[in-house]
C-alpha cells in the first residue's frame, strides 16, 4: 500500500521563524511562578509556529490565546503601529489555512467560550480580544456556528462589531485596535 505524507508546512509569516526547533507548550511552565510579559509573550508565538508547523492549527491557536494574555507594557507599544502587536493576523493565517493543515474545530464556538468564561488577570482586556478573535473567525469561516444553546441558556447576546470595537480601544494596547482592523481586513 501507497501512502504519501502530507505536503510541508509553510510557516505562517505572522509569527517568528523558528528555524526547525520544536516548541511544545511545556516551555512555557518556565514562566508559571514569574511574570507573563514580553518573553513570555514571545514564547507563547514561537510555541505557537511550532504547534502550526506540526499540523496542529487549534493548538497553534490555543498558543496565541496564551499569548494575548501576556501583561505588555502599554508604554512599550505607544506609537502605531504596535510594536509588538497582538497577533490578529496571526489568528486570520490560521483561520484561513487551518483546514488544510489539520483539525481547526470550530474558531468561533472557541472565542465564544473564551470570550464568556473568561477569569484571572486582566479579565476585561482579554475578554475584548477573545471577541475580537470570534469577529475574525465570523469573517473567515461564515459557516462556522455560534453556540446558540449556551447563548439562550446563559441568557447571553452576542456583542455586535461596534461594541467589540469599542470594548477593545477601551481596553486594549495603543494602537491595537487598527492592528486587529488590518486582520478583519485580511480575513
Amino acid at each position: 500500500m501507497c501512502t504519501s505524507s502530507p505536503p510541508p508546512v509553510k510557516p505562517c509569516p505572522f509569527l517568528p521563524e523558528i528555524g526547525g526547533a520544536r516548541f511544545p507548550a511545556a516551555v512555557l511552565s518556565a514562566f508559571r511562578d514569574g511574570p507573563r510579559g514580553a518573553e513570555f509573550f514571545h514564547q507563547c508565538l514561537r510555541c505557537a509556529q511550532s504547534r502550526w508547523l506540526e499540523g496542529l492549527p487549534a493548538q497553534a491557536l490555543l498558543m496565541l490565546n496564551r499569548a494575548m494574555g501576556a501583561r505588555l507594557d502599554p508604554a512599550a507599544n505607544a506609537g502605531s503601529p504596535v510594536a509588538d502587536p497582538i497577533p490578529y493576523r496571526a489568528v486570520v493565517w490560521i483561520l484561513r489555512h487551518g483546514d488544510a493543515v489539520g483539525f481547526i474545530g470550530n474558531p468561533r464556538r472557541h472565542f465564544q467560550h473564551l470570550a464568556t468564561r473568561m477569569s484571572g488577570h486582566e479579565t476585561e482586556r482579554r475578554t475584548a480580544r477573545a471577541w475580537a478573535c470570534w469577529e475574525l473567525a465570523k469573517l473567515a469561516g461564515p459557516d462556522w456556528s455560534a453556540d446558540v444553546e449556551q447563548l439562550e441558556r446563559e441568557g447571553r447576546v452576542e456583542p455586535t462589531l461596534e461594541e467589540v470595537t469599542k470594548n477593545l480601544a477601551r481596553h486594549g494596547l495603543p494602537g491595537e485596535v487598527d492592528e486587529w482592523l488590518r486582520a478583519m481586513a485580511e480575513a
